[in-house]
Parts: structure tokens; C-alpha cells; sequence
């Protein structure tokens, strides 16, 4: 029988890996609010990340703050020349067919990062010292509370871009018409690009964040992006609270069927869950019914 110490560490657990599900979810969400499409480029970016501060702190000898600065930096520069040179020169509006494209792409940046890094497992150290800290019976790594730390921000700094600033006004306004937006001079390639760059932005802040507490490789993306893309249909595609909301109620389902059951299961359980809530609710517990 689990006691309260135990179930504080799974919640702290459950709620560690639910922050950076969000953070990947909101990455999907950018791109499909704007463009209408799922871009699977997204569970690259979170690689990317890791990848560049790895490079930053082993071969430019970066501190940490510098080093996560640049990796994100770089994972944001990497999504807006996803868009620039990879999907814009496609010249096509079919979803479908710019959904397949970011397949091609993915499966073309995870052969760069293999040729650029290797295929052997690194790994990076934690954004301070690994000081255990006791909360309440619970053990916590410091790395814990920056993730939820660094979370939080970037979702406040997200919500002002796209409720206070003009960009965000015309983010939503490509992405409610597109054709009324460029009548009224709003460029919308350099819209879709920018918007790629945020995704790729909070895709290498997540992998940036995790690769401490996992093992950092070229593909390590690959399941941390299905989970983010489950999160986010899961809280409702496209909302950017149901992106946080899924992902912290994904991380959590994890943790719990770890407690209860085994960490074997967790995952089965966690997917499991998202498909009955589909089931009784296809457009996600924050999504909107359509007719």
C-alpha cells in the first residue's frame, strides 16, 4: 500500500512529465491554429533540443543559462526553416498533402541528427546542482522544479504574445481567414513561419528540459512527441488550455498507473484512458463540438 510520501512522489512525477507533454502540445497546436495541419516535425524539434544544448555545453563550453538560451533559440530557427525551406516551396493548400510533408520532413531531420550526433545515448547535466530536496515526505530533484518552473513562464509569456501583441493579433486572423488577412496586408508566409518558429521554440525548451532526467539520442523525441500529441488531443486540438490541461492530466494518468499497478503498464493505461475519453468526447474535454 503506497503511502503519502509515495503518492506526493508520483504527483510530483506525474506532474513534471505533464508540463513537458504541454509544452510539446502547445508546439502542435501553434502550427495547427494557423495552418490547419499536424505537424509532425514537432517531435524532431523536441530532439533538436537536447541535441543543441549538448553541443552548447560540450563544444562551445556555454554556461547553462547560455546554453538552454541557444538551444531554444536554435530549436526556433530549425522550425522556421522547416516552413521556409521545406514546407512553403510545396505551394500547396491541401492539409493532407502538407500533413504527409512534415512526415517526409521528420524522417529526414531524425537522418541529420543521426549523421550530426551519432546514434549512442549522451548525456546532460541538470540545470544546477543535483541536490535532492525534501517536500512534504517527497523527494525532488531541483531539475523537477525548473521544468515546472520554466513551464509556467513560457505558457504566461505564450498566452501575452497571443492576447496582448500584434503578432498574435495577426496569428489569429491568418489563422481565422487567410484571404481577409492578406487583403488587409498581413503577409501570411512570414505568419506560418513564425509560427513554426514558436512550435520549434517550446518543442527544444522541452527537450532541453527532459534530456537531464532521461538520456538524450537522436530519436528520444520520437515517443515524448506522440505524448504531447496525444495531450493535445486529449485536452482538444487546438486549444491552447486543453494542450495544458491534457498534458498535465496525461502526465498524471501515467504516474498513477505506475503507483497502482506498474510502470510496465503506465503507458497502456494513459493511452488507453485518451481513447475512452475520444470515444464519449471526439473533439477533447476542452475542444468545441462542431454543428
Amino acid at each position: 500500500m503506497p503511502t503519502l510520501s509515495d503518492l506526493l512522489q508520483f504527483l510530483f512525477a506525474g506532474l513534471t512529465n505533464g508540463a513537458v507533454y504541454a509544452l510539446i502540445a502547445l508546439g502542435f497546436c501553434v502550427v495547427h491554429n494557423t495552418m490547419g495541419i499536424v505537424n509532425f516535425t514537432q517531435v524532431d524539434l523536441v530532439s533538436l533540443g537536447g541535441m543543441f544544448l549538448y553541443s552548447a555545453l560540450f563544444l562551445l563550453g556555454l554556461p547553462m543559462p547560455l546554453a538552454l538560451l541557444g538551444a531554444v533559440a536554435a530549436s526556433a530557427l530549425s522550425g522556421a526553416l522547416v516552413e521556409r525551406l521545406g514546407i512553403r516551396p510545396s505551394r500547396s493548400d491541401d492539409h493532407l498533402v502538407l500533413i504527409f510533408l512534415t512526415i517526409g520532413l521528420s524522417v529526414i531531420l531524425r537522418g541529420v541528427m543521426k549523421l550530426a550526433w551519432g546514434k549512442n545515448r549522451m548525456a546532460v547535466p541538470p540545470l544546477t546542482a543535483d541536490e535532492p530536496i525534501r517536500l512534504w515526505g517527497a523527494t525532488l530533484l531541483p531539475q523537477i522544479l525548473w521544468i515546472l518552473l520554466l513551464t509556467g513562464g513560457a505558457v504566461l509569456i505564450l498566452a501575452w504574445v497571443f492576447r496582448r501583441t500584434a503578432l498574435g493579433l495577426c496569428m489569429r486572423g491568418v489563422a481565422s481567414n487567410p484571404a481577409a488577412a492578406a487583403i488587409v496586408g498581413i503577409d501570411g508566409g512570414r505568419i506560418r513561419m513564425v509560427s513554426f518558429a514558436i512550435a520549434g521554440g517550446v518543442g527544444g525548451l522541452a527537450g532541453a528540459l527532459v534530456t537531464p532526467i532521461t538520456t538524450l539520442s537522436y530519436d528520444v523525441g520520437v515517443l515524448l512527441g506522440l505524448k504531447g500529441f496525444a495531450a493535445a488531443i486529449l485536452g482538444g486540438f487546438g486549444s491552447f488550455v486543453g494542450a495544458i490541461a491534457g498534458g498535465l492530466l496525461l502526465g498524471l494518468l501515467e504516474s498513477l498507473a505506475a503507483a497502482g499497478l506498474s510502470s510496465a503498464y503506465k503507458e497502456v493505461i494513459a493511452f488507453g484512458i485518451l481513447l475512452l475519453v475520444l470515444f464519449v468526447r471526439p473533439t477533447g474535454l476542452l475542444g468545441k463540438r462542431k454543428g
